[in-house]
């Protein structure tokens, strides 16, 4: 990989010229400042700015408020990041394992919505109620041994009533035991890279080895949002019945704020009172995590003031959408001679509210990019700086497929790259 001058572009945007355009068309044709040789020239570069030199932002000409530090919560561990970009915005030891008791669930529940969504289960499934599941203590669902219940009901009861029953009866439905599917939520957490995080049941009965960070809390509940839309829904339900009996959703944000839409709560004498909480205002998405407080009240305004201080302090913005080119880079030995370098998905940026500066992408990128090329396949990578402070790394990919070329193009740039 090569990152130098040459290769490092500026993303040199004015806020006006940049947050302009990030609901809108004109967001759609802006092109990097400061570009390398190997990128499109930009229309509107700034004069006299060096290549790998960021615009002055235009906004306004005070300096920002000073910014106060986050709440200070009676919690072993918390943290709240941005929903969309994934920035940290505060935080207390969010790394260390904690119990995660019924926090467990929305692994499960992640697990769950994989097979939903590969078509390997159905929500209409009729699913027969084991004894092992029948026999879960603590929160249940009431559902009988032996009798049939529908996956759909079953997600309800697991999410809503946070039913160790149900929780086990899905995860053995999906893996056909329940240590099996352990294992499933283990992989899917290292593909998440929840690296803090062991699992050793389903539904986060106490054991020494079954364990989650705050940190990671957040990452699975970022991915349950933005990859099942569609199955999150049932996180904002605030009762559910079942067998003649009627128990409300334990997460009490739900009655209290009416942008939170989920997510999960957790509770053992050893763990304490937890929460993972998300809300959405203006289109911005926070997620919180509190984990080991003393009450259910407690974790409940513990997680109100995070997500209060996110949304007073802080906003977030939509910088480029996925697969819209940053830059162009030369490509060898193929159809065509130069090919755009787009997002895999959109790119947020979390910032001081109403000062939010210079935004600006680092790319590293190989010395040659070689034929044939694969939309799909990353070829580089950018780092975002804002205001001088690096925010998040991203892969880059061909914004096309770029086949081989024929046999006298490939031999003729062969020889080109002799000189380079």
């Amino acid at each position: 990989m090569r990152r130098s001058h040459s290769t490092i572009a500026a993303l040199a945007l004015s806020l006006a010229a940049l947050f302009a355009g990030c609901s809108g068309s004109k967001q759609d044709t802006a092109q990097p400042a400061g570009a390398p040789a190997t990128a499109a020239a930009p229309p509107a570069a700034a004069a006299g700015v060096p290549p790998g030199a960021a615009t002055p932002a235009a906004g306004p000409a005070s300096a920002p408020a000073p910014l106060p530090p986050p709440p200070e919560l009676k919690a072993r561990s918390f943290i709240l990041v941005d929903g969309s970009s994934g920035r940290v915005l505060a935080g207390l030891d969010p790394d260390s394992r904690q119990e995660p008791a019924s926090l467990t669930k929305l692994m499960t529940a992640y697990g769950v919505f994989h097979a939903l969504k590969e078509g390997r289960i159905k929500l209409t499934d009729m699913v027969t109620i084991s004894e092992h599941a029948w026999q879960q203590e603590g929160s249940r669902m009431f559902v009988e041994v032996g009798k049939q219940v529908s996956v759909e009901n079953l997600v309800q009861g697991m999410i809503v009533q946070s039913g160790n029953d149900a929780t086990v009866a899905l995860a053995e439905h999906v893996a056909g035991t329940e240590p099996t599917f352990v294992q499933m939520m283990n992989a899917y957490a290292k593909q998440l890279g929840m690296t803090g995080s062991h699992f050793m049941n389903a539904p986060g009965m106490p054991d020494p080895n079954h364990y989650m960070t705050a940190r990671d809390a957040a990452t699975l509940a970022r991915a349950v949002i933005n990859e099942f839309p569609d199955y999150y829904k049932w996180y904002s339900e605030k009762e559910f019945s079942w067998n003649g009996i009627t128990q409300q959703n334990r997460n009490g944000l739900l009655w209290r704020d009416p942008t939170v839409d989920g997510v999960k709560t957790g509770h053992t004498e050893t763990a304490g009172y937890c929460l993972i909480a998300s809300a959405k205002r203006d289109g911005m998405r926070l997620v919180s995590v509190v984990l080991g407080t003393d009450s259910m009240k407690a974790r409940e305004d513990a997680s109100a003031a995070l997500l209060g201080y996110g949304y007073n302090f802080y906003e977030t913005k939509r910088i480029y959408g996925a697969g819209q080119p940053l830059t162009t880079a030369r490509v060898w030995k193929g159809t065509r001679s130069e090919v755009g370098l787009a997002l895999g998905s959109d790119l947020y940026v979390t910032g001081q509210r109403g000062h939010i500066g210079s935004v600006r992408a680092e790319f590293e990128l190989p010395s040659h990019l070689v034929a044939p090329l694969a939309a799909g396949t990353a070829v580089g990578k950018v780092k975002v700086v804002v205001d001088g402070q690096p925010v998040a790394t991203y892969d880059l990919y061909p914004a096309q497929d770029v086949p081989a070329g024929g046999i006298f193009r490939r031999a003729f740039d062969t020889m080109r790259l002799w000189f380079k």
